[in-house]
C-alpha cells in the first residue's frame, strides 16, 4: 500500500476506504451490487470477467485480483483470465464474449474513439442493447473503482486467485455480496 491517504491504516483495503468515507461510499456500494448482481442480459460470470479484464488493463492489482476471484466463484478459470490479459485473440474465452470484452477494452483505453462499428460487433455476436449497456456500466464502474483504489493507495489484493478456498467463493456467490461487504465494512444505506 502506498501512503496516499495517511489516515488509512497500513495495509488498508477497500473496507478501510469504506470506513473512512462512508457517506460517499454507501451509494456506490449499492450501485455495485445492482450492476454486478442485479438483473441483466449478462450473467454474473460475464460481468465479473469484464471487471477483472478492465482492472487488469488499468493495472489495478487490487481490483484485478478481487474480480479474478469473483469470476472464479462463477466458474471462470483463472488461467483463462491470465491468458486473456496476455493475448485476447488467442485466449480460451467464449468467442461470443470477445466483442464485449473488446468494447470494454477500447472504452477503457480510448473512450473518445468508440464507433458504431464497435457496437455493431457486439450486436453481430448476438448481444442485445441491454447487454451492451450492462457491459458499459461494468466497465465504467471498474474504471472508477480502479482509480479510487489506486488514488487512495490501495494497490494489493490479499488472496491468491489460484488458492482461494471454497468458503470465500461461496460468500462471493451471494446475490447481495457487494452490499453485504459494504454493510460489514460499516456502511449504512
Amino acid at each position: 500500500m502506498k501512503r496516499l491517504i495517511p489516515s488509512l491504516p497500513e495495509g488498508a483495503g477497500l473496507a478501510e476506504v469504506y470506513r473512512a468515507f462512508p457517506d460517499k461510499m454507501a451509494p456506490l456500494s449499492e450501485y455495485q451490487n445492482r450492476v454486478m448482481r442485479g438483473a441483466s442480459d449478462l450473467g454474473v460470470a460475464e460481468r465479473e470477467l469484464i471487471a477483472a479484464y478492465v482492472s487488469g488493463l488499468n493495472a489495478c492489482g487490487f481490483c484485478h485480483g478481487a474480480h479474478t476471484v469473483h469470476a472464479k466463484a462463477f466458474g471462470i478459470d483463472v488461467s483463462d483470465i491470465e491468458a486473456m490479459m496476455e493475448d485476447m485473440a488467442a485466449a480460451p474465452v467464449d468467442e461470443k464474449l470477445k466483442p464485449l470484452l473488446a468494447y470494454a477494452g477500447k472504452l477503457t483505453r480510448t473512450p473518445a474513439q468508440m464507433t458504431e462499428a464497435d457496437a455493431e460487433a457486439v450486436y453481430d455476436a448476438g448481444w442485445s442493447e441491454a447487454a451492451l449497456f450492462d457491459a458499459i456500466q461494468v466497465c465504467g464502474l471498474f474504471n472508477l473503482m480502479n482509480r479510487m483504489l489506486e488514488g487512495t493507495g490501495v494497490t494489493e489484493y490479499h488472496l491468491d486467485p489460484h488458492g482461494v478456498d471454497e468458503k470465500v467463493l461461496d460468500r462471493l456467490r451471494s446475490p447481495t455480496c457487494y452490499s453485504d461487504f459494504g454493510r460489514a465494512s460499516g456502511l449504512v444505506e
